[in-house]
């Protein structure tokens, strides 16, 4: 499946000609995005874990109840992107036999 559309390789603009590299996606499904950013999430949580007193002097535990938040709401993403990269992987398959 060609998700490309015919877009122009270059445009003109005032007296100056921008040419547009053909680069292709790094990172298509985005699991790798959300098991970076869960990890650093995680990283955060265990990094302030041995401040929760002063933490909780200066009223930011918020600090580290977000920090979990974002490992608990990352582990639902990267399942939800493995779905979608297996799902899109078995419909080109099929495509392509």
């Amino acid at each position: 499946m060609d998700l490309r559309d015919d877009q122009p390789m270059q445009h003109e603009f005032r007296d100056k000609v921008y040419v547009l590299a053909d680069v292709e996606p790094l990172d298509v499904d985005g699991v790798r995005t959300v098991e970076v950013g869960t990890g650093i999430f995680l990283l955060a949580f265990l990094g302030l874990l041995p401040f929760y007193g002063r933490l909780e002097e200066d009223g930011h535990t918020w600090w580290l109840w977000m920090c979990l938040a974002g490992v608990g709401l990352g582990l639902f993403g990267m399942e939800y992107c493995r779905r979608r990269r297996r799902a899109r992987q078995e419909r080109d398959a099929e495509t392509d036999a």
